[in-house]
Protein backbone atom coordinates (compact mmCIF):
# COMPACT_ATOMS: atom_id res chain seq x y z
CA UNK A 1 0.00 0.00 0.00
CA UNK A 2 1.13 3.28 -0.68
CA UNK A 3 0.29 6.29 1.08
CA UNK A 4 0.37 9.91 -0.39
CA UNK A 5 0.55 13.51 1.75
CA UNK A 6 0.58 16.44 0.54
CA UNK A 7 0.93 19.93 1.91
CA UNK A 8 2.13 23.84 1.64
CA UNK A 9 -1.40 24.59 0.07
CA UNK A 10 -2.60 28.47 1.09
CA UNK A 11 -3.63 31.99 -0.01
CA UNK A 12 -1.70 33.92 -2.07
CA UNK A 13 -2.07 37.06 -4.13
CA UNK A 14 -1.33 37.00 -8.03
CA UNK A 15 2.10 36.98 -8.68
CA UNK A 16 3.07 35.38 -5.38
CA UNK A 17 4.79 31.81 -4.88
CA UNK A 18 3.61 28.70 -2.88
CA UNK A 19 5.75 25.40 -2.79
CA UNK A 20 3.68 22.08 -2.19
CA UNK A 21 5.41 18.88 -0.82
CA UNK A 22 4.09 15.20 -1.20
CA UNK A 23 5.77 12.67 0.89
CA UNK A 24 4.99 9.09 -0.04
CA UNK A 25 5.19 5.90 2.28
CA UNK A 26 4.34 2.97 1.93
CA UNK A 27 6.38 -0.08 -0.55
CA UNK A 28 8.97 1.19 -3.33
CA UNK A 29 7.38 4.33 -2.30
CA UNK A 30 10.64 6.08 -4.38
CA UNK A 31 10.46 3.95 -7.40
CA UNK A 32 8.16 5.57 -9.56
CA UNK A 33 7.79 8.52 -11.56
CA UNK A 34 5.63 11.15 -9.72
CA UNK A 35 3.38 13.82 -10.91
CA UNK A 36 0.92 16.93 -10.13
CA UNK A 37 -2.41 17.13 -10.94
CA UNK A 38 -5.12 19.68 -9.96
CA UNK A 39 -9.01 20.60 -10.30
CA UNK A 40 -10.51 23.44 -10.08
CA UNK A 41 -14.37 23.95 -8.85
CA UNK A 42 -16.14 22.86 -11.88
CA UNK A 43 -13.85 21.03 -13.85
CA UNK A 44 -12.19 17.79 -14.79
CA UNK A 45 -8.89 17.44 -12.94
CA UNK A 46 -5.91 17.95 -15.08
CA UNK A 47 -2.38 17.10 -15.62
CA UNK A 48 0.45 19.56 -14.23
CA UNK A 49 3.65 18.12 -13.97
CA UNK A 50 6.00 14.82 -13.88
CA UNK A 51 9.11 13.81 -13.01
CA UNK A 52 10.76 10.26 -13.92
CA UNK A 53 11.93 8.18 -10.58
CA UNK A 54 15.47 8.81 -11.06
CA UNK A 55 14.07 13.14 -11.40
CA UNK A 56 16.05 13.42 -14.76
CA UNK A 57 13.00 13.96 -16.93
CA UNK A 58 10.22 16.08 -16.39
CA UNK A 59 7.06 17.32 -18.24
CA UNK A 60 4.87 19.92 -17.60
CA UNK A 61 1.26 21.58 -18.44
CA UNK A 62 1.23 24.47 -21.13
CA UNK A 63 -0.34 26.90 -18.95
CA UNK A 64 2.16 26.33 -16.29
CA UNK A 65 5.41 26.05 -18.32
CA UNK A 66 8.06 28.54 -16.99
CA UNK A 67 6.55 29.10 -13.74
CA UNK A 68 6.33 25.75 -11.41
CA UNK A 69 9.24 23.42 -11.47
CA UNK A 70 8.56 19.67 -10.32
CA UNK A 71 11.56 18.15 -8.34
CA UNK A 72 12.14 15.48 -6.06
CA UNK A 73 14.21 13.89 -2.78
CA UNK A 74 14.12 9.83 -3.13
CA UNK A 75 16.08 10.26 -0.15
CA UNK A 76 13.12 12.22 2.04
CA UNK A 77 10.74 10.26 -0.15
CA UNK A 78 8.85 13.40 -1.30
CA UNK A 79 8.21 15.63 -4.31
CA UNK A 80 8.13 19.11 -4.60
CA UNK A 81 6.05 21.11 -6.63
CA UNK A 82 7.77 25.00 -7.05
CA UNK A 83 5.00 27.74 -8.27
CA UNK A 84 6.13 31.03 -9.33
CA UNK A 85 4.00 34.06 -10.78
CA UNK A 86 0.76 32.46 -9.35
CA UNK A 87 -2.51 33.39 -11.34
CA UNK A 88 -6.19 33.32 -10.24
CA UNK A 89 -6.62 30.80 -12.67
CA UNK A 90 -4.26 28.20 -11.02
CA UNK A 91 -6.42 28.36 -7.89
CA UNK A 92 -7.61 24.54 -7.55
CA UNK A 93 -7.14 21.84 -5.09
CA UNK A 94 -3.35 20.12 -6.38
CA UNK A 95 -3.10 16.35 -5.89
CA UNK A 96 0.02 14.04 -5.74
CA UNK A 97 0.03 11.15 -7.59
CA UNK A 98 2.18 7.87 -8.27
CA UNK A 99 2.26 7.60 -12.24
CA UNK A 100 2.84 4.80 -14.38
CA UNK A 101 5.15 6.74 -16.32
CA UNK A 102 6.40 9.90 -16.32
CA UNK A 103 5.13 10.12 -20.11
CA UNK A 104 1.21 8.84 -19.58
CA UNK A 105 0.00 12.47 -18.19
CA UNK A 106 -3.84 11.21 -18.18
CA UNK A 107 -5.59 11.00 -15.20
CA UNK A 108 -6.07 7.79 -15.76
CA UNK A 109 -1.98 6.89 -15.81
CA UNK A 110 -2.15 7.15 -12.40
CA UNK A 111 -2.26 4.23 -9.39
CA UNK A 112 -2.13 6.73 -6.54
CA UNK A 113 -3.45 9.37 -5.25
CA UNK A 114 -3.12 11.75 -2.35
CA UNK A 115 -6.42 13.64 -1.04
CA UNK A 116 -5.43 16.86 -2.36
CA UNK A 117 -4.55 20.31 -1.33
CA UNK A 118 -6.08 24.01 -1.72
CA UNK A 119 -4.24 26.35 -3.43
CA UNK A 120 -6.05 29.37 -3.73
CA UNK A 121 -4.66 32.82 -5.90
CA UNK A 122 -6.34 35.73 -5.79
CA UNK A 123 -6.68 38.70 -7.82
Amino acid sequence: QVQLVESGGGSVQAGGSLSLSCVASGRTATSYAMGWFRQAPGKEREFVAAISWSGVSTSYADSVKGRFTISRDNAKNTVYLQMNTLKPEDTAVYYCARLRSWTDTSVGGATYWGKGTLVTVSS
